[in-house]
């Protein structure tokens, strides 16, 4: 793969507008994890208080990926995204608010966090699914590693940014930031257009779409059996490294070290969509799973040696093999699922994949309090490297092969 064809889904005018948007989206979200995270912390001082927030974003998230699958697969993709940036720029902004007049509550963030996290669940498919309407299926990999490149990029200066924020002027001007960026990204997403779905029979049925998108998932084993076992391995990773980890900063490195070891995490992505944007993944899902097992290593330092070094050391490994996984993922999807499909394969991805994380975001802080913070992080690595081993006993993640590298032809798109 030339440079050339790596950056030639720039040159489509409906991708170069969904890159901008995502471009300036990112950047917000970036700043606004950390934010959000020690917003919570000046509040209460109590993890348990923050994995009740972040759970509050997640649970309605949840509660909704189905519909949201429906939606994706019923209506333009662009829309539905643009609807939702706006709705997240008002719960987002809200909070903001909240923060920077000094008026918060727990409680009031996690009335806001279930907004957001509603709407959240009902854009996720769409955005995950709309990259194979706006390129051709021969560039689906460099367009998925350019998307990843601003993503990563952006993870690597957002969290020091908003950590920067959160030491001098406090955390609510970068939840301020990121309630603007919802909204210059829904701006941005206005000039791009898709082809029309093609007109059907009968009006399209909710519960017939969710069972057919159902019915498909099952049959394919590749498919269920990873996502099953994320169902394991993000409640693990969300518990350990979101909830207690920020608390075990805050105690040995320090706000701006975390900054730093979350940095050095997306540092770790950049570099390797990079390498991808070049390089061509071939049997994604096994590449992908032994890729994953990298979050391990900086979850078992957390625990047993919360060093700066050794953490953004660490932490730089598992984003390498989390951009891996994540590459190899979406080409999976992308490659072996057709498009009238594929949103509700991936709200079935993401609803089996993220169903359990609120049990990690509320039970860890308490498990933490009762066991202490070193045996939970240490039991935690272990057991999320014996998951991964679970998962690559599946002989359909092994041998799933890439697709064809055949010449396609371009997407076409209306003209405006």
């Amino acid at each position: 793969m030339t440079w050339s064809s790596a950056v030639a889904p720039l040159r489509n005018r409906n991708f170069a507008w969904y890159f901008a948007s995502r471009f300036v989206n990112t950047l917000g979200n970036m700043m606004a994890s950390i934010a959000l995270a020690f917003a919570v912390l000046d509040l209460t001082d109590s993890p348990s208080a923050l994995g009740q927030v972040l759970a509050a974003h997640t649970i309605p998230m949840i509660a909704l990926l189905l519909y949201g699958g429906v939606i994706a697969d019923r209506f333009p993709r662009t829309l539905v995204l643009q609807v939702s940036n706006v709705a997240s720029a008002a719960s987002q902004g809200a909070i903001a608010v909240l923060v920077l007049s000094g008026h918060a509550e727990i409680w009031m963030l996690v009335v806001l966090s279930v907004v957001h996290g509603a709407v959240s669940g009902v854009s996720f498919p769409a955005m995950a699914s709309v990259l194979p309407q706006l390129v051709a299926r021969g560039e689906l990999q460099p367009a998925n590693a350019l998307v990843s490149l601003t993503r990563n990029g952006m993870m690597v200066l957002g969290p020091t940014i908003g950590a920067l924020l959160v030491v001098t002027v406090g955390s609510g001007w970068a939840l301020a930031v990121d309630a603007a960026t919802w909204l210059v990204s829904a701006l941005l997403l206005l000039p791009v257009t898709i082809p029309p779905k093609e007109p059907g029979g009968a009006a399209p049925d909710t519960i017939s779409e969710l069972r057919e998108g159902w019915s498909f998932f099952w049959a394919t084993p590749w498919l269920w059996t990873v996502v099953v076992g994320f169902g394991v391995l993000n409640a693990i990773h969300t518990g350990a490294w979101f909830t207690l980890g920020p608390a075990v900063a805050d105690d040995t490195i320090g706000r701006q070290g975390w900054g730093y070891v979350l940095s050095a995490e997306a540092a770790g992505l950049l570099l390797t969509t990079v390498v991808l944007l070049r390089v061509r993944l071939e049997r994604p899902l096994l590449l992908g799973m032994l890729g994953i097992a990298m979050i391990a290593p900086p979850m078992l330092l957390l625990g047993v040696s919360p060093h700066l070094v050794g953490l953004v050391t660490a932490a730089f490994l598992g984003g390498a093999g989390t951009e891996v996984f994540g590459m190899g993922w979406n080409l999976a999807m992308q490659e072996n699922i057709e498009d009238r499909l594929l949103s509700r394969a991936y709200s079935y991805d993401a609803l089996g994949s993220f169903v359990a994380m609120p049990i990690g975001q509320l039970a860890y802080g308490p498990l933490a309090a009762a066991f202490g913070f070193r045996p939970v992080l240490v039991a935690s690595a272990v057991a999320y490297v014996a998951v991964v081993g679970l998962v690559l006993c599946s002989r359909s993640v092994r041998d799933l092969p890439r697709a064809p590298a055949t010449p396609t032809e371009p997407v076409t798109s209306a003209t405006p």
